[in-house]
């Protein structure tokens, strides 16, 4: 095993500690020295640590060369299986169970150190040889402590806990830093530039979990002409390019971008490549993280991808810090987080910001409350605010955000239906609608907007949306204006015009049936503002209310006391909205695409957070001025009460809108749509598709 942050003698050391850790491992399923309710745990964590181990030596012998398909996905699938349907809730890796076999406080902890184990099989695959060698430590430490005579207190385990965490956290936060900006870390680029993507045994190689999505994927891009791909990797890349230009942003001082993807997408990834590097861009391609303090805690996956094995467990286990989160805990990262950046300064500054290939049509995922899972404490929810804003600042800092910019796209996977390729190739013409005539129908929306001192969106029948949306007053309206009209930069596809809203005046509520926000769904949110703030909310998911507040507390307010509205848009992309109908996926559609296909309105940072002072335009030339809010302007004293860190959207389709009136100032009033249709002179045309 290698690993590239080590030099030889390093490594030499590293090499001892693992040969060391893993003879003792091997002992532990043949010892009776833990006591009985625990030894079941000890031994079968131990037997997946060496065979994770030998999967490091099978690849290290060829096996991903010489074995066929059939005996790979043998090899894929094992290291996951206890994460897998039907037997998750008999796994250590489900708290419900860890806390019946093992008891409450060593249960939940005993659990998150599975969970870290299990994080080692993508070490594996890399040979990060420190990564695996550290985990088999902690593990060993904590063995030998349920050796002893009297069994740890809950308080001893949480300690180990963490200490591991903070006494790695200079090397782990240094390489996640890294890894985000630094080109020479090429694991994934090189296998997209290198692999013969006609035979599927490639994606074998990441290490992470591959399904049949990912497989009918790459093969049905392998069918696809090679202008095919290289036009659809065009209009991801142009969007990103194009994203610099109306940004007034230079592109020409950037060296890298991060290109994050699902795997199956690698032909369209290889193209993008080649096709940034004639921008004079590097790609950089990170994994999503496994480490327990880095993993995102929105239970999302940020970086390259492979299928997710079960959502829930990912959904559990979002929260693992909360075991040991404390104010020096976040000191100490937020100091190595700035020692990282300091250290990779040029690599941080030269970064243009990430492309994204996003993936939708896998079965919607409504997660099951888990008592047993760790959540933060209310002292540990300001903590955590706390560390994401300051973190915030720090990346702003080295990866400044008014120089950097970054791209969104969207393709099905074949688990959307048998219709998947007739899905797939609707969704390319959407990608690539003529941005011209959404260019010249929005702005007939913008110049009515623009004599507004409100809007007025009210849903229909069941949906009980009642909201008013104050607008800045415009000084000069023959130069300035309040929306951008958004044709298809960063957010692929086109079709929808926004602005950051007056928070003094917004008042109202907003209602949907049924949304789904960071891949979770909620049933009959809520949300009801005063002065543009959340004041109450809530959901009908669970059976009690406090079920209700807690989901939305954890997973739209990111246990923020409230967040603000920074963003109303007005969707236009009325063929979308048709296409989701026609093929009943409206559920299954992700919200870049969702958001074009009615009004929406994003509940955190503004649209142009960490990037207000920079003048933007739209392409009449008038620019737009409603780039700050309330909340938003406090940066110029304080960025930590200015930001949130959140920016959710939250659509309301057409089925169930009554009406959006623009207010003038003397009281009257300017319909764009009614009973879900465009009304307003000159957008009449959006309605077409509603015919075909």
């Amino acid at each position: 095993m290698t690993d590239c942050r080590n030099d030889a003698e390093e490594r030499e050391f590293l090499m001892e500690r693992w040969k060391l850790s893993l003879e003792r491992i091997r002992q532990i399923p043949d010892e009776t020295s833990v006591p009985v309710a625990y030894r079941e745990y000890f031994s079968e964590t131990a037997k997946y640590i060496v065979k994770l181990q030998e999967v490091g030596g099978r690849l290290k012998n060829g096996v991903l060369e010489t074995a066929d398909e059939d005996e790979l996905k043998v090899l894929n699938e094992a290291p996951y299986r206890e994460l897998l349907s039907g037997r998750y809730e008999h796994s250590y890796g489900n708290p419900a169970y860890a806390v019946q076999m093992l008891g409450d406080g060593y249960g939940q902890m005993l659990s998150c150190l599975w969970a870290e184990v299990q994080g080692m099989v993508v070490s594996v695959y890399e040979e990060r040889l420190w990564d695996c060698v550290i985990v088999m430590e902690l593990f060993l430490e904590i063995y030998r402590m349920f050796e002893e005579e009297e069994l740890p207190t809950k308080s001893a385990l949480r300690d180990v806990l963490y200490w591991y965490v903070s006494d790695y956290t200079d090397e782990t936060m240094e390489y996640r830093i890294r890894e985000q900006v630094d080109p020479s870390l090429t694991f994934a680029s090189d296998l997209v530039r290198n692999a013969d993507l006609t035979d599927l045994r490639y994606l074998y190689r990441y290490g992470e979990y591959v399904t049949e999505n990912e497989r009918k994927t790459a093969e049905f891009l392998n069918r696809l002409p090679q202008e095919e791909i290289d036009a659809m990797a065009k209009t991801y890349t142009e969007g990103y390019r194009i994203g610099f230009v109306l940004g007034n942003k230079d592109l020409s001082k950037k060296k890298t971008v991060n290109i994050r993807y699902h795997l199956g997408f690698e032909r369209m990834v290889r193209a993008a490549i080649l096709q940034f590097e004639e921008m004079g861009l590097q790609p950089v391609i990170y994994r999503s993280a496994v480490h327990v303090a880095d993993r995102n805690r929105r239970g999302l996956r940020t970086g390259y991808s492979g299928a997710i094995p079960n959502k829930q467990f990912d959904y559990d286990h979002r929260e693992d810090t909360a075991l040991f989160l404390d104010e020096d805990l976040v000191q100490r990262r937020l100091r190595a987080m700035q020692v990282a950046y300091e250290r990779h300064k040029t690599e941080a500054n030269t970064h243009a910001g990430p492309a994204v290939i996003e993936i939708f049509g896998e079965k919607p995922f409504t997660p099951r409350a888990n008592k047993y899972a760790p959540s933060f404490s209310e002292k540990q929810q300001k903590l955590q605010v706390r560390y994401d804003n300051e973190a915030g600042q720090i990346t702003n800092r080295y990866i400044i955000g008014e120089e950097r910019s970054f791209t969104i796209i969207a393709y099905p996977v074949p688990e959307i239906g048998d219709r998947f390729e007739e899905i797939f190739r609707e969704t390319v013409k959407i990608n690539t609608l003529d941005y011209r005539k959404y260019q010249r129908i929005q702005q007939h929306l913008i110049d009515a907007l623009d004599q507004g001192s409100q809007v007025h969106v009210k849903g229909k029948g069941e949906n009980r949306t009642d909201l008013r949306i104050q607008l800045h007053q415009l000084e000069n309206p023959e130069k300035q204006t309040n929306f951008e009209n958004c044709v298809a930069d960063v957010n692929i596809p086109v079709g929808e015009v926004f602005t950051s809203p007056v928070l003094k005046g917004t008042d109202g509520v907003l209602h949907v049936s049924s949304v789904y926000l960071n891949e979770l769904n909620y049933r009959n949110l809520c949300l009801t503002l005063k002065d543009g703030m959340i004041t109450e909310y809530s959901c009908t998911n669970f059976g009690q209310e406090a079920e209700n507040r807690k989901y939305i507390e954890a997973n739209l307010l990111f246990h923020h006391p409230t967040l603000p509205i920074g963003e109303f848009a007005i969707g236009t992309n009325t063929t979308a909205y048709v296409m989701a109908q026609k093929y009943q996926i409206a559920d299954k559609l992700p919200i870049l695409i969702a958001e074009k296909m009615g009004p929406h309105f994003a509940m955190g940072d503004t649209c142009y957070s960490w990037a207000e002072d920079t003048a933007v335009f739209n392409p009449d030339g008038k620019e737009i001025i409603a780039r700050d809010n309330e909340i938003s302007l406090r940066r110029k004293e304080d960025p930590g009460k200015a930001y949130f860190g959140c920016h959710t959207d939250i659509t309301i389709p057409y089925d169930e809108l009554d009406y959006i009136r623009v207010q003038r100032a003397d009281g009257s009033e300017i319909s764009l749509i009614e009973d879900g249709r465009f009304v307003l002179p000159g957008t009449e045309e959006l309605n077409e598709a509603f015919q075909e």
